[in-house]
């Protein structure tokens, strides 16, 4: 379990420095996310993709637990889109949401990958950053 937990750990330092070229430590070739094959070049065309919307992209652990192969995490993700994210337009609005994140490891690497957020409530913080712009 603490070799799980170190090597999640390691995983959320590379990803808050956003550091794609670093996540074939991370994540098996071949795995999924949310439930639908991917690939580990399909994982990391979405990470980057959020990053270059919201540059500052940031996740905070809260929390995390493990069973067996399998770890959830609780998060707190923020930013600040610098670009059109998620179909609303910058306004200069931060966000602050928590996501929900569970994990199936195998050979040391990310085979399944499933996230969940209020992404309604995401949209509202940024659009609310319109209303008061």
């Amino acid at each position: 379990m603490s070799d799980l937990r170190a090597f999640y750990l390691r995983y959320l330092d590379q990803l808050n420095a956003h550091r794609f070229d670093r996540m074939d430590e991370f994540i098996d070739d071949r795995t999924t996310l949310n439930g639908e094959p991917a690939t580990r070049d399909d994982l990391i065309a979405v990470q980057k993709a959020d990053v270059a919307a919201v540059p500052d992209l940031h996740w905070e652990l809260q929390e995390l637990l493990f069973d067996g192969d399998r770890l959830a995490a609780r998060l707190v993700n923020t930013g600040t889109p610098a670009r059109e994210w998620l179909g609303v337009a910058p306004t200069g609005a931060s966000f602050e949401i928590t996501e929900y994140a569970i994990y199936r490891v195998h050979n040391g690497r990310f085979v399944h990958m499933a996230a969940l957020h209020d992404a309604g409530e995401l949209r509202r913080q940024l659009a609310a950053g319109k209303e008061s712009a």
